[in-house]
């Protein structure tokens, strides 16, 4: 049935063909991808409004400025550029308010690729002055605020700006774009799905869409639609900094499938691309570790904390660490998790969903399950389902515990991204309610899912199977 109404989807236009790919055919994505001819300085502005201030004059500032206004992401180096050109501007200018929207999108934009929560207090005063000097009818500015308050998780409020953004500029593709983030973190599926054919009837066809979707689909459990748009996105994106942004996005998904050599491919090629792509880098430190090359694996997940001091990248590298027994080693990256975390909520970012799972795990799961029930009650989205299910388990409240990890796996509850973590952690909770059937069926999905899915997890999940052994003959009834 399933199967049929996705078809019937297909032929209505609503989802693309499966697209399913042999492993030749993405290796020769791979070489397209790397052969394919850098273009030196050439961008598509969107066309300026009457009354807009002048673009900064051809270079690196006009090449993030055409990335950061139509929703792909800029190189590190043409942001920068951006950011002095605009300051210098506004110094001259203060009343410009076109320029303060095109300003905080780039320190949104930098803070996002760099994971420094010091752009969020700037970007949200460079936007609001936007609000208070620019046209009445601003969705520069809104979009702009929705898009920050996405990067700080916080998903009502990006769904206040995107949707204010909307209604003043209801054909702005972008603005229909980042809905999708906000309705994605407050677990609002029907959202996503009419932000995502919005999007996609506006602006069809262009590698950010096709980005976009892949992110749904895979959400929605459909891998090979995911993989075919990434695809797709990658062999098309013309700028350096976009098409390894959608590289790293296949090698996430080469890795939840478990193809732990395709993945790697993928992010040394988004490396080779654009070298402060360090999605990537930590994308190589997750792969590497799969691999077994465990040295090189903590070197790369050192070098992208190096330069992106991102909470996720520590507590994946601590878990590496206490995989390996080097348990002081851990303890610290989980301090410094728990540090940076406070520094970027000092920012106004939402980091209860990550200090949840740290403290579920390697702290006090007791305040973990105390701050997943706030964030649930704020933003439901099914991260926060899985991690607080977790947490419910780890203090002991399984039956509680088997509600939420439930929503997390099932589709019919909003659940349907095929997650090996979320599907251990539903059987790790069966099994203890003495549900033996489920649990076992559960942990053999998870291993199926990603054999690799956690250098902690995947040697729990092997015992609990043997712990539970093969499901008892019975014979037909007497």
């Amino acid at each position: 049935m399933e199967v049929m109404e996705r078809q019937t989807r297909r032929k209505q236009g609503e989802v693309p063909a499966p697209g399913r790919r042999s492993r030749p055919g993405r290796r020769m994505l791979l070489a397209s991808v790397a052969g394919a001819a850098v273009l030196g300085g050439v961008l598509v502005l969107l066309p300026w409004e009457s009354g807009d201030a002048p673009p900064p004059a051809p270079g690196p500032a006009a090449l993030a400025q055409g990335a950061v206004t139509t929703g792909v992401p800029a190189t590190l180096g043409d942001l920068a550029a951006l950011i002095g050109d605009r300051e210098t501007h506004l110094r001259a200018h203060p009343l410009d308010g076109v320029s303060w929207a095109v300003l905080g999108a780039a320190y949104v934009e930098q803070g996002r690729r760099t994971a420094d929560g010091a752009n969020w207090p700037k970007a949200e005063k460079a936007l609001r002055t936007s609000l208070k000097t620019g046209p009445k009818r601003n969705p520069q500015a809104l979009e702009g605020l929705a898009a920050l308050a996405v990067a700080r998780r916080d998903f009502p409020a990006a769904k206040k700006w995107g949707e204010s953004a909307v209604k003043a500029a209801p054909k702005r593709w972008t603005a229909h774009a980042v809905l999708i983030d906000a309705y994605r973190g407050l677990g609002d599926d029907k959202g996503v799905g009419r932000a995502l054919d919005k999007v996609m009837e506006l602006r069809p066809g262009a590698p950010a869409v096709g980005a976009l979707a892949a992110t749904v689909y895979r959400d929605r459990g459909w891998r090979e639609d995911a993989e075919a748009r990434i695809s797709d996105a990658a062999a098309a994106a013309e700028a350096p900094a976009e098409r390894a942004a959608y590289l790293e996005q296949a090698g996430r998904l080469a890795f939840e499938r478990g193809d732990r050599q395709e993945a790697l491919r993928f992010f040394q090629e988004a490396l080779r691309t654009d070298p402060d792509q360090r999605a990537a880098q930590a994308g190589q430190g997750r792969a590497l570790a799969a691999l077994g090359r465990t040295t090189e694996a903590l070197s790369a997940y050192q070098a992208a904390l190096a330069k992106r001091p991102s909470p996720e990248y520590a507590l994946e590298l601590g878990e590496l660490y206490e995989s390996l027994g080097l348990g002081q080693a851990a303890r610290v990256e989980y301090d410094l998790l728990r540090e940076r975390a406070r520094g970027a909520e000092a920012a106004g970012a939402d980091e209860q969903l990550m200090l949840g799972r740290l403290e579920a795990d390697h702290g006090d799961p007791a305040e973990a399950v105390r701050l997943l029930r706030a964030e649930w009650g704020r933003q439901p989205g099914i991260a926060v389902a899985d991690a607080l299910g977790w947490a419910l388990h780890r203090s002991g409240a399984d039956e509680e515990a088997l509600e939420f990890a439930t929503i997390a796996t099932d589709g019919d509850k909003g659940g349907g991204v095929r997650s090996a973590l979320y599907v251990f952690h539903r059987g790790v909770v069966e099994q203890e309610l003495g549900r033996y059937g489920p649990a076992r069926r559960h942990l053999r999905e998870a291993l199926t899912i990603n054999p690799y899915f956690s250098p902690l997890r995947v040697p729990e999940a092997k015992r609990a199977l043997t712990e539970l052994g093969e499901p008892p003959v019975e014979g037909p009834p007497d």
